[in-house]
């Protein structure tokens, strides 16, 4: 049903350094770039996500409520999903770790322009 989410930056160089690193993680390419925005995704593959300055020409603001999920191969994914996002300027929200029953295993984030991510994997027990 989804085909992409974009969120809006404020500095499109930085927050595209950020996402670079995620989506080669998630051995996601790059498929859609101008000097406005960047998208990460596989034509005919999952859903994508890109980044954009505000076409409004205002400042980015973050969603109340918003946040966008990476799925994970593994916990081990999971983990070093979080370790990129904070060493390129992204800021805790939640340690990886399980949540809740039915094999829950999530790390909580947020980009350096304040969008909440979330990276996690559902085990199959």
């Amino acid at each position: 049903m989804i085909g992409y989410v974009t969120l809006g930056t404020s500095d499109l160089v930085r927050a595209a350094a950020f996402y670079d690193a995620i989506a080669a993680e998630l051995d996601t390419p790059r498929m859609f770039e101008t000097d406005r925005s960047v998208a990460w995704g596989a034509p005919g593959g999952a859903p994508g996500i890109g980044l954009t300055l505000p076409f409004d020409g205002q400042p980015a603001s973050v969603g109340n409520g918003v946040m966008v999920a990476f799925a994970a191969r593994d916990a081990a994914q999971v983990d070093r999903l979080y370790a990129l996002a904070l060493s390129h300027g992204g800021t805790d929200e939640g340690a990886p770790g399980p949540r809740g029953e039915g094999g829950f295993y999530a790390a909580y984030f947020r980009d350096p322009d304040g969008n909440k991510l979330n990276a996690f994997v559902m085990s199959a027990g």
